[in-house]
């Protein structure tokens, strides 16, 4: 049962990723945003995947259970892509500058 709750919680987090992933890409600026910030999602997620990964009793029942993980790794795929397009809104911000 804690394994739903704690999907309810990813999913809570993970819905605004995808709309954050679309305005960076629209915006075409990093004005607003911290690289530290989302490092420190990226790697909270990371330590989730871990955990999740060295939890014997979890694994013993990941067959029924893999839908935890399943949304660890789509919000660690979001927050990726918005990492990556930060770094490209910032050399579009250093391009704009010149």
């Amino acid at each position: 049962m804690s394994e739903v709750f704690e999907v309810i919680m990813i999913i809570g987090f993970g819905a605004s990723w995808p709309l954050n992933v679309i305005k960076s890409y629209k915006a075409r600026t990093a004005k607003g945003k911290s690289a530290g910030f989302l490092y420190l999602i990226f790697f909270g997620y990371i330590a989730g995947i871990i955990s999740k990964f060295t939890n014997h009793e979890y694994m013993a029942h990941i067959h029924e259970k893999w839908y935890v993980l399943f949304f660890y790794f789509l919000n660690l795929l979001m927050v990726s892509a918005d990492l990556v397009l930060y770094y490209r809104n910032t050399k579009i911000d250093k391009k704009a500058e010149k």
